[in-house]
């Protein structure tokens, strides 16, 4: 499996495994399963409500051998209402604990949208903080911290456009090791990953399939479907692959990782063999021709009505 290296000298398995949306009763066979198949590679979050399964997957796996603590790399990311500095390290260790581990090799910055303590999901505007009082900088200086303490190897951002990168590089002590953003052949972000990879910062793709299965709250009427693309079938047939094995090895030749989700083995093994699959030049070319700047993570859930947020902010587009 390719990696990719961080600042630690860490090398992220460039294909993972996504946690997003996987229900309870359902996350942790998924992970053990995963393992089992040869994932080393997990992507984590405190907001989505699974870690403690997850960190039982992960004890059950270590103790029966499946692999030892330092194969696998393992992701997580703090949520929106613990930005304040001093809130950072509290954050971080309550995954731990969840998790079951030591330590994180990656911890993220979730979004960059404050909210009031205490606030999982903003119902109205006075839910959040706006980045004047509470600015991302102030937030990297606790993830610094949690750097320093020993509790991560390398720390990043996601969900992070260019000109709020580009300031957080010229402010950081420690630079950002990772930006993990929606790609994928519809949302190409050909500008953004340049410039991440002009300033030594990787990539992770999230929603690399086109994030099928995200809540039906988040879908729109007559969205397009990626997977279901005349393109990315075309190849497929010629290629004697899945779609979706298509998808995550268009991400893999351009230099990012990515992290599909999925806790049926059948998938699961499918997507970890997109790794071995060449694209070639015209079908990925056919491939960077789809794009549209067709986000299916909008963020619309931050732009409420007095928000200090909103979509064109967020983005900065």
């Amino acid at each position: 499996m390719r990696t990719l290296q961080l600042p630690s000298g860490a090398g992220m398995p460039a294909l993972g495994l996504g946690t997003w949306n996987s229900a309870p009763g359902e996350v942790g066979a998924a992970v053990g399963e995963a393992l089992r198949l040869g994932y080393r590679h997990l992507d984590c979050a405190a907001i989505y409500g699974n870690e403690a399964e997850i960190g039982t997957a992960l004890e059950g796996a270590f103790r029966a051998g499946v692999l030892r603590r330092e194969e696998l790399f393992v992701t997580s990311k703090l949520w929106n209402d613990r930005h304040a500095p001093d809130d950072v390290l509290p954050a971080l260790r309550r995954t731990l604990a969840d998790l079951r581990l030591d330590s994180l090799d990656l911890y993220l910055i979730h979004w960059p949208v404050a909210q009031r303590k205490g606030v999982l999901f903003p119902e109205s505007a006075s839910d959040f903080v706006p980045l004047e009082e509470l600015p991302l900088s102030e937030t990297w200086r606790g993830m610094e911290a949690a750097l320093e303490a020993g509790l991560v190897r390398d720390i990043g951002v996601s969900n992070f456009s260019v000109p709020k990168l580009e300031r957080l590089v010229g402010q950081a002590r420690i630079r950002p090791a990772v930006n993990q953003v929606e790609l994928h052949p519809y949302l190409a972000q050909r500008e953004l990953v340049e410039f991440c990879r002009g300033h030594r910062v990787a990539v992770t793709a999230y929603s690399p399939l086109g994030s099928r299965a995200r809540p039906e709250v988040l879908k729109e009427t007559g969205e397009p479907v990626l997977l279901e693309d005349p393109v990315v079938r075309g190849i497929a047939e010629r290629s004697g692959a899945t779609p979706a094995q298509v998808l995550l090895a268009w991400g893999l030749q351009r230099g990012t990782a990515v992290i599909p989700k999925s806790v049926h083995s059948a998938r699961l093994k499918e997507n970890l063999a997109a790794a071995e699959l060449g694209l070639t030049p015209d079908d990925a070319r056919a491939l960077d021709a789809l794009d549209r700047a067709r986000r299916y993570v909008r963020g619309d859930f931050w732009a409420l009505e007095g928000s200090p947020y909103t979509l064109a902010s967020l983005w900065d587009e």
